[in-house]
This record gives C-alpha cells, sequence and structure tokens, in this order.
C-alpha cells in the first residue's frame, strides 16, 4: 500500500493544477468574450480546441458518468427551479406538442437521412437520431440576452428544451433495451414509457414535497442549499434504481420545489439558492462546453466535417418538419404562433453536451459507435461554433421587437447626457492648456449644463413615475427591470460593506437587506 501512495498524490495534485487551469481559461474566455459580443460557450469551445491535451498536468475529459449523473441533474434542476408554472400554462401546448410528437417526428426523420445519406445501421441511425434532437438552452438564452425577444417565445424555448430532454432520454433508453434485448413488442414500449413518466412524474411530485415541508421547518440558507443538493442528485440516483425517468423526476422535483418550496423562506434565503444554482449550472456548463473543445481531436473534426454537416442539414430538416406542420395544426384549437417566432424554434436547434454526454454512454457493441462518437462530438462543436455565432445575428434579423417609445426615449435622454458631459471635460481641458478664455468657458458649460439637468430631470420622472408592472411592453420591462436590478444591487454592496466596518447596526442593516433581497425577488423574471 505505501508504494502507491506517492503517485496517488501525485495524481490528485495534477487534478487540481488542470483545474486551476481551466478555470484561468474560462475567465479569460469570460473577459473576451464580453468585450467581443459572442456566446460565452462558443467561446469556451473554441479555448478548448486551441488548448492540447498533453500540455495539461493530468488527464481529463468527458466522463459520461460525471456528466449524466452529476452536470445533468444540476442543470436540469437549476432550470426548473427557475421556470414559472404559471408562465408555463398560457405555453403548455405547443410546448408539450414541440416535446411530444414533435420530438419523435423530429428524430424519425434525422434517423431515416442518416442511414441513407451516411449509411449508419437503422439502430444506430435511431439513436443517434434521438441524440440529435436535444437543443442546448444555454447558448440559445446567450442569444437572447443580446436580442430581445417576446416573453412568451423565450418561455416555449425554455419550457420545450426542459422536457424535451427527459422524453430524448426515455426514447434512448428504449433504443438501447431494444439493441441489449434484440426484440421489443410494441406492448413493452408503451409499458416503459408509462412507467419511465408516470414512475418519475411520483417521484418527482414524492420528493419534492417532502423538500417543501421541510423548508417550512428550516429558513437557514446554507441547510436549505444542502437540502435541495441532496433532493436534486438524490432523485437522479433513485430514479435510476427504481427504472424510472431520472430525468423527469428531478425536473418535476425542481418545479414543486421552485414554486412552492421557496415560497416557504425568506427573502435572503431564498436569494441565497437562486445565486448558488445560478452558479452551480454556470460552473457545470462552463466545465462541459471547455472540455468538449479538449476532447475533440482537429484532425478528426477535419475528416469528419462533411459527415458532420450531413448530420446538421439532417437534423434541422427534421425540425423542419416537426416544427412547422404542428405549429400549424395547434393554430386550430390553441392561439396561432407567429412564423417569425418559428423560425427562431429552428434556427436556435443548436446542439450541446447533453448530446455529447448521451453519446458516450452508449452501449458497447452498437454498430459503428466509434465512428458515431466521433461523428457526434464533430457535429456538436459545428453546431455551437457555426449556430452559435450566428444566432442572434440571425434573430435580431428577423426583427422579432420593435424598438418601443419609452426605451426611445431612455436612449435620446441617454445621449442627451453622455455627450453633454463629453463636451463639458473637453472644454475643461481647452480651459487648462490655455485655449480657451475663461468666459467663453464659462457660457458654454453653462450652456451644457443646462442640457444635463433637463435630461436628468426627464430621466428621474420617467423612472421614479413608471413602475414596471405598468409596462406592456416586454422590452421596457427588462429595460426598466435591468435599470433596478443594478440599483438595488449597488445598494447591497454598500450596506453590507457598512456592516462589515461597522457603521451599521446589525438590525438596521438587515431590515434594509431584507427589503432589497424582495425587490429583486420581484425582478427574478422580468
Amino acid at each position: 500500500m505505501q508504494p502507491t501512495a506517492p503517485t496517488t498524490t501525485s495524481e490528485f495534485t495534477g487534478l487540481v493544477s488542470t483545474l486551476i487551469i481551466l478555470l484561468i481559461v474560462a475567465t479569460a474566455v469570460a473577459l473576451i468574450t464580453r468585450r467581443l459580443r459572442i456566446s460565452y460557450v462558443v467561446g469556451l469551445v473554441l479555448a478548448g480546441l486551441a488548448i492540447p491535451k498533453q500540455i495539461l498536468p493530468a488527464s481529463i475529459g468527458l466522463d459520461p458518468e460525471v456528466i449524466l449523473n452529476l452536470f445533468l441533474p444540476i442543470l436540469i434542476f437549476e432550470a426548473s427551479i427557475n421556470t414559472d408554472i404559471s408562465r408555463l400554462r398560457g405555453t403548455i401546448k405547443p410546448i408539450l406538442l414541440l416535446a411530444g410528437p414533435g420530438v419523435i417526428l423530429s428524430a424519425t426523420i434525422t434517423a431515416t437521412l442518416l442511414k441513407f445519406g451516411i449509411n449508419l445501421a437503422w439502430i444506430t441511425a435511431c439513436a443517434v437520431g434521438v441524440i440529435l434532437t436535444i437543443t442546448d438552452t444555454v447558448s440559445v438564452i446567450v442569444a437572447f440576452r443580446n436580442v430581445t425577444v417576446p416573453r412568451p417565445l423565450a418561455t416555449i424555448v425554455e419550457g420545450e428544451s426542459l422536457f424535451n430532454d427527459g422524453i430524448a432520454l426515455v426514447l434512448l433508453s428504449i433504443i438501447t433495451t431494444i439493441f441489449t434485448k434484440g426484440s421489443f413488442t410494441i406492448g413493452e414500449g408503451v409499458q416503459q414509457i408509462f412507467i419511465a413518466f408516470v414512475g418519475g412524474s411520483v417521484l418527482g411530485l414524492g420528493l419534492g414535497y417532502l423538500c417543501v415541508g421541510l423548508f417550512q421547518q428550516l429558513d437557514d440558507a446554507l441547510s436549505n442549499i444542502l437540502l435541495t443538493v441532496a433532493v436534486s442528485l438524490g432523485t437522479f440516483q433513485i430514479g435510476h434504481s427504481l427504472g424510472v425517468s431520472s430525468a423527469i423526476a428531478v425536473m418535476i422535483a425542481g418545479l414543486v420545489i421552485g414554486n412552492l418550496g421557496f415560497r416557504q423562506t425568506s427573502a435572503p434565503t431564498e436569494v441565497s439558492l437562486v445565486n448558488f444554482w445560478e452558479y452551480a449550472a454556470f460552473g457545470a456548463n462552463t466545465f462541459i462546453f471547455l472540455l468538449v473543445g479538449i476532447e475533440v481531436n482537429p484532425v478528426s473534426l477535419y475528416n469528419t466535417a462533411p459527415a458532420a454537416l450531413f448530420a446538421i442539414l439532417a437534423y434541422q430538416i427534421g425540425r423542419v418538419v416537426a416544427i412547422y406542420p404542428l405549429l400549424y395544426l395547434l393554430s386550430f384549437f390553441d392561439r396561432p404562433i407567429p412564423l417569425r417566432w418559428q423560425h427562431v424554434l429552428i434556427l436556435g436547434n443548436v446542439k450541446g453536451s447533453l448530446s455529447m454526454a448521451l453519446t458516450l454512454s452508449l452501449p458497447f457493441g452498437l454498430p459503428e459507435r466509434m465512428q458515431v462518437i466521433t461523428l457526434v462530438f464533430s457535429t456538436v462543436l459545428l453546431s455551437l461554433v457555426g449556430q452559435g455565432l450566428s444566432l442572434s445575428w440571425l434573430v435580431k434579423r428577423l426583427n422579432l421587437s420593435q424598438p418601443s417609445p419609452t426605451k426611445q426615449q431612455i436612449e435620446s435622454l441617454q445621449l442627451n447626457l453622455i455627450a453633454s458631459k463629453a463636451a463639458q471635460r473637453e472644454l475643461a481641458s481647452l480651459l487648462e492648456s490655455g485655449s480657451l478664455p475663461k468666459s467663453l468657458y464659462e457660457e458654454l458649460f453653462a450652456s451644457y449644463q443646462a442640457r444635463i439637468a433637463s435630461s436628468e430631470h426627464e430621466l428621474r420622472d420617467l423612472y421614479n413615475q413608471t413602475t414596471i408592472a405598468d409596462l406592456d411592453n416586454d422590452e421596457d420591462q427588462q429595460h426598466l427591470g435591468g435599470i433596478h436590478r443594478r440599483l438595488y444591487l449597488a445598494e447591497k454592496v454598500a450596506i453590507n460593506d457598512a456592516l462589515r466596518k461597522g457603521l451599521l447596526s446589525d438590525d438596521a442593516g438587515q431590515a434594509y437587506l431584507k427589503i432589497l433581497n424582495e425587490k429583486l425577488l420581484s425582478l427574478k423574471d422580468d
């Protein structure tokens, strides 16, 4: 036992060093992508491609067990607790239509094209078809942050992705069972789907409501964070052991906890929970997308590029055939979905980390398994870079949201403030250098000061007299909500700093922080 200890210690030290390097790279990518205004996840993939695995202190890669049992529950749970069921009600029909029949139709068409286009075995083509129906919500939401889209459209995208992950996992499980057993009847398929969905839902409801009951007994942020971590990861493992859909169980538990459990806690505790899970999901996505680039061999990417481009064409054709006809039928018994929104649902069909994780989890012995892994990795990479980089531009070209009068007025006033203050700084520079007489300086400075005072007065009246709830336009709500959020956060920083320095008593500071937390929570969905 003794001789192995130094080796184990060395491996652990190398792993820690590798993680530190990846964190530094991720930080640099965040700064660069923010400056270049491109998708963070695309930047991570490109950065990973530029890092040879050989230079890292320890070997690290995409372990399907880690992704499926750790990262996947985190991502599903975080998305679920932040999903407002009241918002889903208005769009539940298109979400279920696209996440149910839409996934089956799209996967069928994709599998057929892959079978005859690149000559995959039927069982393999069906598995890849299901894997490529899963949409990476992260890339789409990042694009939505750069371009304003109607809130119902964003809800449809988020809701469909939330549900179609679970449905795709169930379909892939059936395909794996068919390959393993060698035979499969329709009755067995229906039974497996029923057990997966109903069992997963019952498990999620049970553990979700159990967590809500415990929330009523606890109001401590750290204890509640530990509880939600245990529920999210534990629900996934229990679902796997019982043979039900773990993804659906985690999703239902997250919806229950986010919509009922958080109401049992105080505002500071809820803010802590939301912030923790936002950070957890951000960290999971950071490592997944960075490892995507590291894992893909540039030479293999070049060799499989033609097949990957065909795969992208195949799943986009499947998406087109699923979106337009199904949403046309939807218009006969529900509110019609605008055609431009349907274009976005197709353009946003970006592949991501879950597709690769499921590919790695395919059973050994599946025909052309290694070829499929390389193909899916290349397809995901090309999808992230190509579709991910162009998505914001394409959505902007669709002109989904016209600039509102409120925003135009705000931008006009901000323009006056920026220009006038810049002119005043230049006047001060000219006066100091002796290039401008003081009398002329005072006259020009006063004229600009009058413009500044007028603009500031109008802006103050606009922000003070207009509440977010009074606005009908989503763009106005998001703009003013963002401003209020920044102001509340600035106040929180100042209060916390004063508490640390002992300038305020804990009672007075905590009371005001509670008010600020409640205001921040009221902006959570805006």
